[in-house]
């Protein structure tokens, strides 16, 4: 398997190929979780494609003391991915904390890449430079490989990424190829997944994020997206303009505002023209209640049942777990820890 690849390949033979991807339960998703990925996640499974959804609630741990309502934020990750169109019929959504045999991959997994390369991975280096701390724990530093054991123990194929996150995945690709190379074939070398999704700025111009504050969440109301836009950093210039260098925050908004109405940037700010930030503000806030309203009505129905939410987990765990096992069980007999019989 080549190191990149395109939608546009997935495409020509979409049931050829198995796709792991997930979130940390840390908080609501917001815009640019759904522009980002959501939205691509979404049109993969209606393409097709073997789609697994990890809810990363062990990495949570890998740069805070505590994971804070862990089964309250994966429920609502649940929520937010049936709110965009995931169909737990076609889609298998689990945790890693019910999934025992994926996380047992780490301790071969470990064996296999030294201390200089999980040093020098970019993956660790950005974590850790986000923690923003001197020192980071055992899990922190060994947060590659549990990705590779999240990416292998499926032999998922594909991992959606953009072009700034290839390097991340070659420490899944590196696991893979040396204990295919030292114990027999096993795994597939999985793929980027390359997505052409631009980089959503939040209401201060920077990256949206949850951590950051900048971020519209996906189930936020109408009245409460028109407050988070009114307060979105601008300029003085009242003549709008697409620069996302010099003009990040205007940048930003009509960026949003062209995602949700199938436009580019450039049309939108020629619409608004003279107007100002205000009309700019005005605009976007019309422009992001339409498209959601739908998916924020659904996401309103499906929040009134939190058993059937708990029970999509438990039935996507079930499936993770047989899979994960079956994975194990050809690691052990290629190993040699098992007989071959066994």
């Amino acid at each position: 398997m080549t190191l990149t690849t395109s939608l546009e390949s997935v495409r020509r033979n979409p049931g050829q190929h198995r796709v792991l991807t997930g979130d940390r339960p840390t908080g609501p998703l917001h815009l640019g979780h759904y522009f980002g990925t959501l939205q691509n996640r979404v049109h993969l499974q209606d393409l097709g494609v073997e789609l697994l959804l990890v809810v990363a609630d062990y990495q949570v741990l890998t740069d805070r003391d505590v994971a804070a309502s862990p089964v309250e934020h994966a429920e609502n990750l649940v929520l937010d991915y049936l709110a965009a169109g995931i169909e737990p019929a076609r889609a298998t959504v689990f945790t890693h904390s019910a999934v025992p045999a994926l996380n047992q991959l780490m301790l071969p997994f470990l064996s296999l890449v030294s201390v200089a390369e999980l040093d020098r991975n970019p993956t660790v280096k950005d974590e850790i430079a986000h923690a923003g701390r001197a020192t980071v724990s055992g899990l922190m530093f060994t947060y590659p490989v549990h990705q590779a054991a999240d990416i292998l123990f499926c032999k998922a194929d594909l991992v959606p990424v953009g072009q700034d996150q290839v390097p991340h995945l070659e420490t899944a690709r590196l696991i893979a190829r040396r204990f295919n190379e030292r114990y027999g074939p096993v795994f597939p070398e999985p793929a980027a997944l390359l997505s052409a999704s631009p980089l959503l700025r939040g209401t201060d111009g920077g990256k949206m994020s949850k951590s950051r504050g900048n971020a519209i969440p996906l189930g936020a109301d109408e009245d409460h997206t028109a407050r988070l836009v009114r307060a979105a950093t601008t300029d003085a210039d009242r003549r709008i303009t697409y620069d996302p260098q010099h003009r990040p925050g205007v940048a930003g908004l009509l960026q949003l505002a062209a995602l949700c109405q199938d436009r580019t940037p450039e049309s939108v700010a020629d619409q608004i023209g003279d107007g100002g930030a205000s009309a700019l503000k005005r605009l976007v806030t019309d422009a992001v209640n339409e498209y959601f309203r739908p998916i924020r009505a659904r996401r309103r129905e499906l929040a009134a049942d939190r058993a059937h939410l708990r029970q999509i987990l438990r039935d996507g765990n079930a499936r993770a777990n047989a899979t994960a096992e079956a994975t194990l069980g050809e690691v052990r007999r290629a190993m040699g820890t098992v007989p071959a019989a066994a």
